[in-house]
């Protein structure tokens, strides 16, 4: 098999060379999760976001789904007619959102006195998404602070110690930055501030997932997510747009390198077994 990324979403998954098919045929291409497709009887285009024995379900990028037959030939990718056929699932151990083997029936373990804090209730969302099953292996609590300008008081009130340790993911954390000052301000061994370059979490998501070229350019003393939605063209409050960037993030592969790093780095910090 052949993956070919769409050049609209930048994410699907095309199986099969499709686009040499013989004088009359109808290629089948498996309705893998992001595969962008179209019915040309309705117009609507979307992302596949599940696949049934009978159905597969497209999301469009305002969020509106619709569920097709899954035998239906007609379908359109990049403008060229396919059937969707259920795709062919390899053996092996179940996954994580993260990319971790799953652990199945699983109970929370009991949660860790170390904690991990992150700047927002969007950032906290994102990371329960993708590394929920994860935490949840390891008992590790996410919390959100609304900002980091507190940082040295929120970590003295916490208390860190060799079996209550923090890690600290921010926002923006670069040289020069408001946020990599406040960040040398604290030193525990028990504490591991760490972070990503993006102005804001929404720009960890790669623009492929979203079917964007790029994250544009907001200049200067206007609101950065207010200004995305109007660059972009995009409808309603941020929180609802962050509602359906966030339903399009499925794992880890939808998320820039810098963020998934610094991450696993803090859950390895605060989990890190003690020695007498």
């Amino acid at each position: 098999m052949r993956r070919v990324r769409s050049r609209d979403y930048g994410r699907d998954v095309l199986s099969g060379d499709w686009r040499r098919p013989r004088k009359g045929q109808i290629p089948e291409v498996a309705a893998e999760p992001g595969l962008v497709a179209e019915d040309p009887a309705s117009g609507f285009c979307g992302a596949v976001v599940a696949c049934e024995k009978d159905a597969v379900t497209l999301e469009d990028r305002f969020g509106k789904r619709r569920v097709f037959p899954l035998a239906k030939a007609g379908f359109l990718i990049d403008g060229r007619p396919v059937t969707l056929v259920r795709p062919v699932r390899a053996a092996g151990p179940a996954r994580s959102a993260s990319g971790s083997i799953a652990v199945p029936n699983l109970r929370a373990r009991v949660a860790r006195e170390s904690r991990i804090y992150v700047e927002g209730r969007h950032d906290a969302e994102l990371v329960e998404k993708i590394w929920g099953h994860d935490l949840r292996v390891e008992g590790v609590v996410v919390e959100y602070l609304e900002g980091v300008d507190h940082l040295p008081d929120i970590v003295a009130e916490f208390g860190p110690g060799p079996e209550r340790r923090l890690g600290v993911l921010v926002d923006h954390l670069v040289a020069g930055s408001k946020e990599s000052r406040i960040a040398d301000q604290v030193s525990s061994p028990y504490v591991l501030v760490t972070g990503h370059p993006f102005i804001d979490i929404w720009e960890a998501v790669k623009p492929a997932t979203l079917g964007i070229p790029a994250w544009p350019r907001v200049p200067r003393g206007i609101s950065w997510k207010e200004g995305v939605i109007a660059a972009l063209g995009w409808k309603g409050e941020p929180g609802e747009v962050w509602q359906t960037i966030l339903g399009r993030v499925r794992a880890y592969t939808d998320l820039e390198p810098a963020l998934l790093g610094r991450v696993e780095e803090l859950i390895d910090f605060v989990t890190v077994p003690q020695t007498d």
